[in-house]
């Protein structure tokens, strides 16, 4: 049975580095792919943390550089968090009071389905399943506290 450390205040927990490994696998087709990388939580201007993520993601033997950058706002209730991509779109909500959370976030016709975990202070875990017709992905990402 898994155990989850409850978290009171979501951004003050992410804040900090992060080393990021994330398994990438095509439920359709069966091909595998493997993020490394860090990810940075750095405080925003007017409260919350600018997520930066960057790294080398290696599909079909081939690695190239990859990166991305969310925002983390703070949430309706205390302690929740508002995530949303670079542009201000909307992604997901974020509540790890329990130390555990689940979130939707359809995108054309696809859904993801996010389930995320802390473990302690210093690990956490997304899993992401992608299900439609455009996409038929599982990816699991585990951080670790760097310092």
């Amino acid at each position: 049975m898994d155990e989850f450390w409850p978290v009171p205040d979501a951004l003050v927990y992410l804040a900090g580095s992060w080393r990021v490994e994330r398994s990438v696998r095509d439920l359709a087709g069966g091909d595998t792919g493997v993020f490394t990388g860090a990810t940075v939580f750095r405080p925003l201007d007017g409260g919350g943390l600018l997520h930066h993520e960057s790294g080398t993601f290696t599909w079909q033997g081939i690695p190239r550089p990859a990166e991305r950058t969310l925002r983390f706002l703070p949430g309706p209730t205390p302690g929740t968090a508002d995530v949303r991509f670079a542009d201000g779109r909307p992604f997901h909500d974020l509540d790890l009071t329990t130390g555990r959370h689940t979130a939707d976030h359809p995108c054309s016709a696809d859904l993801y389905r996010g389930e995320f975990t802390v473990r302690d202070t210093d690990h956490w875990r997304t899993v992401w399943r992608v299900a439609g017709p455009a996409k038929d992905l599982l990816l699991t990402t585990d951080y670790g506290r760097v310092g």
